[in-house]
């Protein structure tokens, strides 16, 4: 399928949309971006995999980047898109979990990166493998192998935010605690010793456990410890040999991911017969708002900003030094159901406030 990336950003959304990418099957709509954007004239386009790269080389003096994944979860008989009623509403797997938020950022680049009212320099990436395990991240390959892409003032990340700026985000420390102990029937209980209980003072921390609140920027991001996941048992009338539980640690951006994994051990303490291994674990990222660059974007929205709390690849930007926020339309509390949906009014909203903020001088 052919992409028109000048035409209306809700249409353009549309035609993401039918073009079904479910993670490790992104290569279609990699070959339609890639032949959209090799068909703009005097522009650096790449292709690493199925994560397509362009940008300009005005000499601006400043760039921001624009990035959004080109996969979805697997579709649940949602595409193509369809409207509401009102036609005030588009559904459709990827709507609003980024096709929405790729489009807007594909149809503003396609418009101004040859425009005179241009006020940075502007790189696009349209990345794979953002739905699944993190080593098939197509941001992640970039960061590792070709990091100079994702270089820049400012970066810009289409995930769904509402139309306003959610900045920065948290980290995220999720530990595998373990409890061994000694079998036995609960009848003869002395003879052994039951694992699910030795995880009773871990739980207990973790309950009482109080967590901060941070004000980065104007931005106030809510920590949060908790228990996940449980698992325990070998029969009723049997005294487990071993107990295991998943505790989610998320964290803001003021802690570095080893500052937060000490805190979280300390918080859960050493005990006899208990192991504490990283099961997954990936740092945060400061919102940047002080940043020139970022200030005029707050402008551009009417000053409406607020933390994220999940964890985005938002994250693999300010790793590599560049200031980045979420922005995208939609709510994310849609993604990955079956009416997955994004009001295009919000698509029409992001894609004019992103023209004014890249054409401020």
């Amino acid at each position: 399928m052919s992409l028109d990336l000048h035409a209306n950003p809700i249409d353009l959304t549309a035609a993401l949309v039918d073009i079904a990418s479910p993670s490790h099957s992104e290569a279609p709509i990699a070959d339609a971006i890639e032949a959209a954007l090799r068909a703009l004239p005097d522009l650096e386009v790449v292709r690493f995999a199925n994560t397509v790269c362009a940008r300009t080389n005005r000499g601006l003096g400043s760039r921001v980047v624009l990035a959004g994944h080109v996969d979805t979860v697997p579709l649940a008989d949602n595409v193509p898109h369809s409207f509401s009623t009102d036609g005030q509403t588009m559904y459709g797997c990827g709507t609003v979990d980024m096709k929405s938020g790729l489009a807007v950022y594909l149809h503003t680049f396609a418009h101004l990166y040859r425009a005179p009212s241009l006020a940075h320099d502007l790189t696009l990436i349209a990345y794979e493998g953002e739905e699944v395990s993190t080593e098939y991240n197509g941001l992640g390959h970039l960061q590792r192998d070709h990091p100079h892409w994702l270089e820049g003032d400012l970066a810009l990340l289409g995930e769904p935010s509402g139309a306003i700026i959610e900045a920065g985000c948290q980290g995220t420390i999720r530990l595998r605690v373990t409890a061994r102990g000694v079998r036995a029937h609960s009848a003869r209980a002395w003879l052994g010793s039951n694992a699910a209980h030795r995880l009773a003072p871990v739980m207990l921390a973790v309950a009482e456990y109080q967590p901060r609140e941070v004000t980065i920027d104007g931005c106030t991001y809510r920590e949060g410890l908790n228990i996940v996941h449980l698992e325990a048992g070998v029969a009723t009338n049997t005294l487990p040999d071993e107990a295991w539980m998943f505790v989610n640690f998320r964290f803001a951006p003021d802690r570095s991911l080893e500052q937060a994994l000490e805190h979280v051990r300390g918080v859960i303490g050493e005990h006899p017969d208990i192991e504490i291994e990283v099961d997954d674990a990936a740092g945060a990222a400061l919102p940047g708002l002080g940043q020139p660059s970022a200030q005029a974007l707050i402008s551009a929205v009417g000053g409406r900003v607020r933390a994220k709390y999940g964890w985005t690849d938002v994250a693999r930007f300010s790793e590599m030094g560049t200031p980045a926020v979420n922005f995208g339309p939609g709510d994310p509390g849609f993604a990955h159901k079956k009416d997955e949906q994004v009001p295009v009014a919000q698509i029409t909203e992001v894609a004019d406030a992103l023209r004014a903020y890249l054409s401020a001088k």
